[in-house]
């Protein structure tokens, strides 16, 4: 990064078209960064016509606000690589669009990024928006670990977190993956691959507001999506055998999602390969208890939804 002049970044939103009002909301939280850089706003149109009208929300050319159809993939990573591929910045971020970058985000993180050259990217905490109360999640390190994604999926740091340096996103690490089944988990896979590549930086403040209740999922209840672009994962990063804590996580998610398919047999091959790893990983139980009718689906689908979570 140049040190005559702040770097160029590009924040790639991918959209369906079905969060009008929230994604013109995380647009412009974007726009209105105090970052004294030059911010490329690219709103990425997934099999749906692009809003024009969101260009409006540009504010002179350091503040460029673009829309195109993506022209990769249906899903999310083809979209987020159209995005990227269409952009030129030295950095690269992302948001959800009905998500927010948080006053000060993107100063921060590039901050960040010029005091670790050794990164390839950063993220940092985030506020999560909860049905009538809200939650801060940050992680207690500077940085992620390779180590540190296998063992969890690290909420701390949520995709529209993310800022990568462009050579890296270009070069070693890569691309978004397209060939994730569905799409699920793409963001935590790219998170694998970058830490592989070199640390993956932290600014340990909240500096994005993520929606969880009331959010519709594109992946709630496609189940069988689910359970492969896990099994897909674990396939793709053999180090997940040796580290049991996080194989016994993947596994559970694993076998829920067959119970949930009606599955027993592959439910409790699942839960018991999650019992093997780690007995304390609750997912094996549940799994198990529904694979046996002790409890049932409706049951199982309650307690996730409280959670905000999809497996």
């Amino acid at each position: 990064m140049s040190e005559e002049r702040p770097p160029s970044v590009a924040a790639v939103i991918c959209t369906r078209g079905d969060r009008a009002k929230l994604l013109r909301e995380a647009v412009e939280s974007i726009v209105r960064q105090d970052y004294p850089g030059r911010i490329t706003v690219m709103v990425v149109h997934d099999r749906v016509a692009p809003d024009e009208s969101l260009t409006e929300l540009a504010a002179g050319p350091a503040r460029e606000v673009r829309v195109m159809l993506s022209d990769r993939q249906a899903g999310l990573p083809g979209s987020r690589n159209a995005g990227v591929l269409a952009t030129d910045s030295e950095l690269v971020g992302f948001c959800d669009d009905d998500d927010a970058w948080l006053p000060g985000k993107l100063s921060a993180q590039v901050a960040e990024l010029a005091r670790r050259p050794d990164a390839g990217s950063v993220a940092c905490g985030a506020v999560s928006l909860h049905d009538g109360w809200t939650s801060e999640c940050v992680w207690g390190k500077p940085e992620i670990t390779f180590a540190d994604l296998l063992r969890s999926r690290v909420k701390e740091a949520p995709p529209s977190s993310f800022l990568m340096r462009r050579d890296v996103l270009l070069g070693p690490a890569g691309l978004f993956s397209e060939e994730i089944p569905g799409g699920f988990a793409e963001d935590y896979e790219m998170l694998l691959r970058l830490a592989a590549h070199a640390p993956v930086a932290y600014v340990r403040q909240v500096g994005v507001r993520i929606r969880v209740h009331g959010r519709t999922s594109h992946f709630t209840g496609n189940w069988a999506v689910i359970a492969e672009a896990l099994e897909w994962l674990l396939r793709e990063y053999p180090d997940f055998a040796g580290v049991r804590r996080g194989h016994a996580r993947i596994a559970g998610q694993i076998a829920l999602s067959k119970g949930m398919l009606g599955q027993r047999r592959e439910a409790l091959r699942w839960a018991s390969r999650a019992f093997r790893a780690s007995p304390l990983e609750i997912r094996s139980y549940v799994a198990a208890a529904m694979a046996l009718h002790a409890v049932s689906r409706s049951w199982v689908l309650a307690r996730l939804a409280a959670a905000g979570a999809t497996s």
